[in-house]
């Protein structure tokens, strides 16, 4: 029997942490913690495949627990979803800065909870998967570069497997029809800047654009990249915020 995915919920409310618990329980192990001290500690122990977490918490904040497990290697890809009562666009937008995947408002609906959870570890699952199978088929190390297409393997296993790999260097993607090119730069697999060549998009917006083409090319060279990180973003969430703006365009 196949081990059951574990999700970590952080809040200092009790009954939610018991009441989310129940819920995701039917289909994944949960286990709870009340600030974000204990969370960081429980999922160092045993990293979670999936956080949950308030933001207003006392001794930590959600915030501040996002950043940590970021800084820890073993933590520093595993999704984030905040629950909050803070639901301006600005504290939106900065808690998907500091490396947050989900943001859902206070009052939560458990079945939609249930329904982000179940979409970030089914996109997970796939990412790690096409990763497992393009680094199977991966040019030696020592190899100056690696270039292909995107009809053969799609921009998000390409980033997720440099981001496994730890690569640093920059991704170049093209098409014909439209004429564009698209520069990534990464840092140890992460990225940190994007820019289209014709100046209409930059860094996260960038992006987000080439992850809707079904087809071009790309070549990645690896080097020694020194610049600011200018998107504040892992992998992970840029890749699932891209989806779901591009399953909101199929929809309008």
């Amino acid at each position: 029997m196949p081990e059951r995915a574990r999700i970590l919920v952080v809040d200092d409310d009790p009954w939610l942490v018991k009441l989310i618990c129940t819920a995701l329980g039917q289909r994944y192990e949960c286990i709870g913690a009340a600030d974000g001290i204990e969370g960081l500690a429980k999922a160092l122990v045993r990293p979670p495949k999936l956080i949950v977490s308030d933001v207003m918490m006392p001794r930590m904040s959600g915030w501040e627990l996002v950043k940590q497990v970021r800084s820890h290697s073993q933590l520093a890809f595993v999704p984030f979803i905040f629950l909050t009562a803070l639901g301006s666009e600005d504290d939106r937008l900065y808690g998907f800065r500091l490396g947050a995947d989900e943001y859902l408002p206070k009052p939560i609906d458990i079945a939609e909870l249930g329904q982000r959870v179940d979409h970030v570890l089914q996109r997970l699952a796939q990412l790690e998967q096409a990763a497992r199978d393009r680094v199977r088929k991966a040019p030696p190390k020592g190899a100056p570069g690696l270039r292909g297409d995107l009809d053969q393997l799609g921009l998000s296993s390409l980033l997720v497997m440099l981001e496994m790999e730890r690569k640093s260097g920059l991704l170049g993607v093209t098409r014909d029809a439209p004429a564009e090119r698209v520069r990534i730069y990464l840092i140890e697999g992460r990225i940190v800047a994007a820019q289209a060549d014709d100046g209409q998009a930059r860094n996260a917006d960038a992006v987000y654009h080439v992850l809707g083409w079904k087809h071009g090319h790309f070549e990645f060279n690896a080097f020694l990249v020194e610049m600011r990180d200018e998107v504040e973003m892992s992998t992970t969430g840029l890749l699932l915020e891209g989806a779901r703006r591009i399953d909101e365009a199929a929809r309008a």
